[in-house]
């Protein structure tokens, strides 16, 4: 199987063009590419393939094998891979997940794509919808915000946001860079107020429109970045009054840029998106 290894913001994935390569048993694939001492080390797999509705259909599969509705970084990746390996010559694309159709603008220096501007769509506040089970926020029947949630014996304001997949987030005093998220990450991810397992982020404001975040991902542990996450940290931020509409947010593998358009509901991400290393495995 002949792969690309890209990243994100150190948000790492192996990258495969379904239009030339049939990937049989995904999920299992993805476990194995991603172990990062027998097999190639990423945050899971990505097929690249045809799509009837889009440009590109985006099948992101996380390390644990289970399939992941949307990545925000794993698509500004997309973009770079089909222009820079030729499968377009467009500066707009359009890419079919299961979080819907996300369209794309790239911005190209000296034939490669530098950065990418993602229209990740509207936030969803509505706790059915994110899911999150309504029965553990009876006062918070339309939007979790600053609601407290007790894990692992300890209580925390979360806000939950869906930007196509599940996110809860906790603003905190203490500094998030000491935080032990192999500890407390798997008790956010598998808690029962998440039917479909969470992703959970952790964030500092350092002011009002600059945030320190780390993140908990469902199905793959701690990551360098969170693209949906991001985007759903600044929505809570928002909601919280905490942050103006357009914020700047530290990661441990970079930063990404995030403007909350309010009158139309859309979220727009901005970072940079990097080819590693191409290769061939044998699966």
């Amino acid at each position: 199987m002949k792969f690309v290894k890209l990243h994100g913001c150190g948000n790492d994935y192996v990258y495969v063009n379904g239009f030339t390569e049939k990937v049989e048993h995904p999920s299992e694939v993805a476990k194995m590419v991603s172990d990062r001492h027998f097999g190639i080390g990423s945050d899971g797999l990505i097929l690249i393939n045809p799509s009837k509705v889009a440009d590109f259909e985006m099948a992101m599969y996380n390390a644990d094998g289970s399939r992941g509705e949307m990545c925000g970084n794993g698509i500004r990746c997309v973009a770079k891979f089909v222009y820079d390996f030729g499968l377009t010559d467009k500066t707009s694309i359009s890419v079919e997940t299961l979080a819907g159709i996300k369209y794309l603008d790239l911005t190209v220096k000296d034939g490669k794509v530098e950065l990418v501007r993602v229209n990740m769509g509207a936030p969803i506040l509505t706790p059915k919808e994110i899911p999150v089970d309504p029965a553990l926020f009876p006062g918070a029947a339309d939007a979790v915000i600053a609601q407290p949630l007790t894990v692992a014996g300890k209580t925390y304001d979360i806000t939950c946001v869906s930007m196509g997949n599940p996110h809860d987030v906790i603003f905190m005093e203490e500094d998030v860079r000491d935080l032990d998220l192999e500890k407390i990450g798997p008790d956010f991810e598998n808690h029962p107020a998440f039917p479909k397992r969470t992703n959970t982020e952790f964030v500092n404001v350092i002011d009002d429109t600059h945030l320190r975040m780390r993140v908990w991902e469902r199905g793959s542990g701690e990551t360098l970045a969170c693209g949906t996450g991001t985007c759903a940290t600044v929505v809570a931020a928002v909601l919280n009054g905490l942050t103006k509409d357009t914020v700047d947010v530290e990661l441990l593998g970079g930063s990404l840029h995030i403007e909350w358009d309010r009158e139309a509901n859309l979220v727009y991400m901005t970072g940079p998106a990097t080819v590693v290393f191409t290769g061939e495995i044998d699966i």
